[in-house]
Order: structure tokens, then sequence, then C-alpha cells
């Protein structure tokens, strides 16, 4: 790569896949912008197959689409996006909860009652970057917990696809405060061992689109509508 001692023992596909996630994150490709792979390949001193390999990755996650004759074209982000990824968030969450409720001993509630007032402190300070950092830290409770590594990872890759490509701009204070009463009534549905209620909530509540709607639509301002849907 340009800057000497970048590359490391990991292979140079995940090089160049974690250089990419990073320029997306940075905002230094821009949605809607393209990708060009021979400039791209020169200015990390790689083949076009590491880079080539990065890409397809990041197609199969939503970030980016390989276009026959447009080239590589970084993805916008659609309001039927955030309904999707919202539906499958909540549904794998719920899930992971559900079967591993039995693990969240009294260690794992405390915790989370210790983020949640952290949340609420970051949101008095309005710094949104430890709120999100924190709220993580939060739901990742349970799902560390959980078995399904495969589960995990398709969460986490759509909480990176919603929240760090690039990441918007300033918060709507009240969705966040919102969220933090909602974190607090489901530590109280776990803790009074209501398996189902529990589960339900995140999924029904916690990611449901329709419920966010109206705090999803300030924060994604910016957010394209998907041609099928104009009709």
């Amino acid at each position: 790569m340009a800057e000497k001692g970048i590359l490391n023992v990991k292979s140079l596909k995940e090089q160049v896949y974690e250089y990419l996630q990073d320029q997306l994150a940075k905002g230094e490709l821009r949605p809607g912008s393209s990708i060009n792979m021979d400039e791209t390949s020169q200015r990390l001193g790689v083949s076009r197959t590491p880079l080539r390999d990065a890409l397809l990755q990041l197609e199969m996650e939503g970030f980016v689409s390989i276009l026959p004759r447009r080239g590589v074209v970084v993805n916008q982000l659609t309001l039927k996006d955030i309904k999707n990824y919202y539906e499958i968030i909540g549904a794998l969450e719920s899930i992971a909860l559900l079967a591993n409720f039995d693990r969240v001993k009294e260690t794992q509630i405390q915790k989370m009652h210790t983020l949640n007032t952290e949340m609420k402190q970051a949101i008095e300070k309005d710094d949104f970057n430890l709120y999100y950092q924190i709220n993580l830290q939060f739901h990742n409770i349970f799902l560390d917990l959980c078995k399904n590594k495969n589960l995990v990872q398709i969460v986490k890759t759509l909480k990176k696809r919603l929240y760090d490509f690039p990441r918007q701009e300033g918060f709507v204070k009240q969705w966040e405060q919102a969220s933090i009463h909602e974190h607090l009534e489901l530590v109280k549905l776990i803790e009074e061992g209501k398996k189902e209620r529990a589960a339900n909530y995140i999924r029904d509540v916690h990611w449901s689109y329709l419920v966010q709607e109206k705090f999803l639509k300030k924060y994604y301002k910016h957010a394209t509508i998907a041609p099928e849907e104009k009709d």
C-alpha cells in the first residue's frame, strides 16, 4: 500500500477489505460514487485480484454494487434498505435472546443497567459517538452469549451498514432518549424471566421500523427512495 508498514500478516484481500471499509466509514467513498479499480489497486500496490475479492465481499454485504460496464458503485442507503435491515436485525436479535435467555445471568443484567446509565449520561452531554459505542456494547451483552456466530456476524454487518458508512451527522436526541427507555423495559422483562415477551419486545418495538419510523426519517434525512417505492 502507499504508506509504509500498512501491510501485515492478514491476507491481501482482508487488508484491502479493511481499507475500503475505512474509506467508506470516513466518507472518503461517498454513496453514489464510483470506485476505480485500476486507480485503487495502484494506490494500494496490489493486483486486481485481492481488490476484486474484497469488493465482492462488500457487494455481498450490501455496501457496493458491481455493475456491468459501469464498474463499482457505492450503494445509496434507501428507506427500503433501512426498513429491511431493521426487520432482519430485530428478528435475529430476538432469536439470539430467546435461544440464550437462560445464559443471561445477574452479572449480565447489572452490566446492561450500567451501560444504559452510561448511555443516558452520554446523551446528556450530547456525545452521540460515545452513546453509539455504548449502545453496541449493550446489545452485545446477549449477542456475545449466542453460539450462532453467523447470526451475530450478520447483525453486526447490518449495523455497520446502518450507522457507519458513512456515519450520519448529528443525532436525534428524542430518539436516543426513547431508546434508553426501551432498554430499561427490555432489562425489566429479562429480570422478570419473561423470555417470550423480552424477545418479542426486541423485534416488535425496539427494532420495529413502524415504531421507530418518525425518528428514522429525521436521522436518515438524506436516505433515498427506492424506484419501486415511488409507484
